[in-house]
């Protein structure tokens, strides 16, 4: 009997960290490109670690202070780029709920409960409900309870997501990830990778990520 295997779908690793905006941003528009695009383009998303505050303390920092810090940013830059967030997000359907991101958190549990929700085909679930989470609800992503709470909210048992917590359980693995991208020359996030060679760097618009879709596609002979 004769079977046809359809076009090999093109990878997209989406590199980003839990409590960076614009990696929402930059989500929701991806997605909302690829729905553009349809089942012509078949598209299979990995979402890969990166720690924008690897060093941060289990308590977190004021969110402020941390980007006053950081970044040299003043009371009134602070207050531009929360609105240019909570404008972008809201045209793309994402809720940045103001007041309710008082604090940063480390992130590195976050992404092991990611890598392991891989494996267990509900990562992009787990991704979208640590985001809303921390922008939307204001929560503490570095929590167990938390983190256990949250992969259950999206179908993953929530005895093995207390189990990983408690051990070290994917910590090399996701140190190597890490750190693989670093090696790449990955600095700064979100970074999008199509296919292993092509870089998009920032929450660009729906368009932008469409149009390298197509092009991608396009050269690969799937369009």
């Amino acid at each position: 009997m004769n079977s046809f295997a359809g076009p090999e779908p093109i990878r997209i690793d989406f590199v980003s960290d839990i409590v960076c905006p614009w990696c929402a941003i930059g989500l929701a528009a991806l997605e909302q490109a690829i729905a553009r695009v349809g089942d012509d383009v078949p598209i299979e998303l990995h979402v890969q670690p990166f720690e924008l505050n690897p060093d941060m303390a289990p308590e977190g920092e004021d969110i402020d202070d941390h980007l006053r810090r950081k970044y040299g940013l003043s009371d009134a830059q602070l207050a531009q780029n929360r609105d240019a967030i909570r404008e972008r997000g809201a045209a793309l359907g994402f809720r940045f709920t103001t007041g309710a991101r008082r604090r940063t958190y480390n992130t590195f549990d976050a992404h092991r409960l990611l890598h392991w929700a891989a494996a267990e085909g509900h990562q992009l679930a787990l991704k979208h409900a640590l985001l809303r989470a921390y922008f939307t609800d204001g929560e503490d992503v570095s929590n167990h309870d938390v983190l256990v709470r949250l992969a259950a909210s999206v179908g993953l048992p929530a005895e093995r997501a207390a189990a990983i917590l408690a051990s070290d359980d994917y910590a090399d693995e996701v140190r190597g990830d890490e750190q693989a991208i670093l090696r790449a020359g990955i600095n700064a996030v979100p970074a999008i990778i199509f296919d292993r060679e092509h870089l998009v760097s920032g929450g660009q618009p729906i368009e932008v990520f469409e149009r390298v879709l197509r092009q991608v596609a396009h050269g690969r002979g799937v369009t």
